[in-house]
């Protein structure tokens, strides 16, 4: 319904106005009135009505400044002036403020719903255009936020050139080349997403961002890694800005995680490069520290390349500093929870090094303690994720097993990376089912045009962020840019085998508005739908039949 909001000081002339006309016959609906200009712009603000239609003669605000003042702050809304006068004046001030229609009172029936029914009709083109271009800008977004997840893919698997690298980033809009490199890890304990697909962070949580990191930005790409977290590449013209800007940033993050309250985070960086194709290694480097915030303390980053100075200074890892107190099976249970299996050797390092050549791990009973325990804490994991504990070994207890600390230990890391394997195929299959689901949903239903991300994801009891990363990650594309080749392909089917009209083929495909169809036909298919039924190509523009 189209929404009019009515402005008359005469309280009867503006009741009989409001019931003398069939205004639902029409489309339209009055959302509120008032009887002079300042009144009625405080509910206009508040109601925001599609049209306005409103006397010259009024107290306190007349028709002229109320015009102009809606036409200011709500420049999509339409604006009709009524008035006794024959003034030449006032109808120039009209046509100068946009006012849409200048007419004498009293209005006629007819001639007042030429006018609204034009408006009304402008309104909806207005609002199909609007509607068109916040879901393509969606689209537009969904599909950079995987173009940039799949550059940080390559920049950090050293299989291309830096020419390929930097023609990558600058299809993204991104600046890569720099003189110096370091790559940092970072992850919340409730990670929120906050990429608006610009290089960007959005949301109320890319407000804290970029108020807090503000000129670091530029020295920085954020890339999403989804429920990882944030891979953050620096970059600098010297090692002692990459220094400056690794400090500034874990002070800014501290500050960010103040102020919103969020206390538990923890980043990992890697070492400086100054090549593209040594990213790989830093980014291996910021992996290692970053797995030991199963370990360490929160709200830090730790410096991959200054531990591994100090571990070298020692002559390797002091496997005597750690006190058999500070085992904790929490981090362990975590760690099956979240861990990663290339974290695995770092966290099982820090988790049992340092017992290794302690007294603890001198006595056969610690031994078999730590093992039980292993044991017992991966089955009840795995119990939870419905596998059975049967997938696992269970120790030897007899009475000359594990006489060795490094044959527990190895049972230990055999143990725990047997169930982050059973877990990662568990996910797998169940999310190879989702994504089966999903596809014939998309398959059954993409003649909807309601069916979007978040109906696709309620389908499946799935958040519209989960199940993005889920489907990219499956398929190695978005979910938005699935269901738009679905419909494209339907649309060339029908296309080709009949001689629907396309903007019967249109509402067939799920696109109520033709226009935007052939739009978005001609940008993925790079011709419109009259060329490729044709057999043509070309840049003749299609018009929706």
């Amino acid at each position: 319904m189209i929404r009019i909001f009515l402005v008359e000081e005469d309280a009867g002339a503006l009741e009989a106005f409001r019931n003398r006309f069939d205004w639902q016959a029409h489309g339209c609906e009055i959302c509120g009135e008032a009887g002079d200009g300042e009144r009625a712009f405080a509910l206009i603000g508040k109601l925001e009505p599609d049209i306005v239609i409103t006397d010259i003669r009024m107290p306190f605000m007349d028709g002229l400044v109320l015009s102009r003042l809606i036409r200011r702050k709500m420049p999509l809304a339409e604006v009709i002036v009524l008035t006794k006068e024959r003034d030449f004046e006032s109808a120039r001030e009209c046509v100068e403020l946009g006012v849409a229609a200048y007419l004498l009172k009293p209005a006629e029936e007819g001639e007042l719903f030429r006018v609204i029914d034009a408006l009304a009709e402008r309104i909806r083109e207005k609002n199909r255009e609007r509607e068109n271009s916040e879901r393509y800008r969606k689209e537009r977004t969904e599909n950079f936020q995987q173009g940039k997840r799949e550059l940080f893919r390559r920049l950090v698997t050293g299989r291309e050139t830096p020419a390929r690298l930097l023609e990558a980033a600058q299809g993204l809009g991104l600046e890569l080349s720099a003189v110096w490199y370091n790559v940092v890890l970072v992850r919340s304990r409730e990670p929120e997403r906050a990429d608006d697909g610009n290089g960007g962070i959005a949301g109320q949580a890319g407000e804290q961002w970029r108020k807090q990191l503000g000129d670091l930005l530029e020295k920085m790409l954020v890339f999403d890694r989804e429920l990882e977290g944030k891979a953050i590449l620096l970059k600098a013209d010297s090692k002692e800005e990459l220094s400056y800007l690794l400090n500034e940033l874990a002070a800014r993050l501290r500050e960010i995680s103040a102020v919103s309250g969020q206390n538990q985070w923890f980043g990992g960086a890697g070492m400086p490069v100054n090549r593209l194709g040594e990213l790989p290694a830093s980014f291996e480097r910021a992996g290692l520290a970053f797995a030991r915030h199963y370990l360490e303390g929160e709200n830090r980053i730790l410096d991959g390349e200054a531990e591994q100075e100090e571990l070298a200074r020692k002559g390797g890892f002091d496997i005597g500093t750690i006190n058999p107190k500070q085992i904790d099976r929490n981090r362990l249970k975590e760690f099956l929870k979240i861990g990663r299996r290339e974290e695995l050797p770092r966290f099982l390092e820090e988790y049992l090094g340092g017992l290794w050549n302690d007294n603890a791990m001198k006595s056969h009973i610690f031994r078999q303690y730590m093992v039980l325990d292993t044991y017992f804490c991966a089955a009840d994991f795995l119990e939870e994720l419905q596998i059975s504990r049967s997938e696992i070994r269970p120790p030897d207890m007899t009475p000359d097993a594990f006489k060795r600390a490094e044959d527990a230990a190895g049972y230990v890391t055999g143990i725990v990376s047997r169930t982050i394997e059973l877990r990662e195929k568990a996910a797998g299959n169940r999310y190879r089912d989702i994504v089966r689901q999903v596809m014939q949903y998309v398959e059954e239903n993409y003649a909807d045009e309601e069916l979007s991300l978040n109906s696709l994801a309620s389908s499946v009891n799935f958040s519209p962020n989960h199940l993005s990363m889920v489907f990219s990650q499956q398929t190695g594309q978005t979910l938005i840019r699935y269901l738009t080749d679905v419909r494209m392909n339907k649309a060339k089917e029908l296309l080709r085998c009949t001689g629907k009209k396309s903007s019967v083929i249109s509402a067939e495909v799920g696109y109520k508005d033709p226009h935007y169809f052939s739009y978005l036909f001609k940008k993925t298919q790079g011709m419109t739908p009259t060329q490729f039924r044709s057999g043509l190509s070309g840049s003749q523009e299609e018009q929706p039949r």
